[in-house]
């Protein structure tokens, strides 16, 4: 399992899919999805947002919501499936950390021209790193590994 963060008055950090609590109405026998995690995502930094009193920039929580979807896809079609996910705020940033159930590393596939454009796949890895100022991969004790990326978001 993954490890979760301290919690504090800014934070909100998402629990694994069976807490009711934290799937915004989702059904919590399903495992989590991409809208899941980009639901967590949205509300952590609205959260946020409206504690500090500041509107929410919203090219910047588009990056977070991007990046949530890209490392929970990638649990899902690479990695065996999500086994636990975390959100919650560090600093300025969102953090996003998704568990999967496999150890393999994340794969960077680097464009080979314009006829690339028709392929499908391998974008996501990057897309991450692009928009994401820190990105750990962590194997877990128990097998699998922990993808963490950390997104300004103001």
């Amino acid at each position: 399992m993954c490890a979760k963060p301290p919690t504090g008055p800014a934070t909100d950090p998402v629990r694994g899919p069976d807490d009711p609590h934290t799937r915004a109405g989702c059904d919590s026998r399903r495992p989590w999805c991409p809208a899941d995690v980009r639901i967590a995502v949205r509300r952590v930094v609205d959260r946020w947002c409206r504690e500090e009193g500041s509107p929410c920039d919203e090219d910047a929580l588009s990056d977070a919501l991007l990046v949530a979807s890209e490392l929970t896809t990638n649990a899902i079609l690479h990695g065996g499936g999500v086994t636990e996910v975390d959100v919650d705020l560090e600093g300025r940033a969102v953090r996003v950390s998704v568990c999967d159930r496999s150890e393999r590393l994340p794969v960077f596939t680097p464009s080979a021209g314009l006829r690339e454009h028709r392929r499908t796949g391998g974008r996501g890895w990057p897309i991450v790193c692009l928009l994401s100022r820190d990105v750990r991969v962590t194997d877990l004790p128990a097998g699998g590994k922990r993808i963490t990326a950390v997104v300004p978001v103001r």
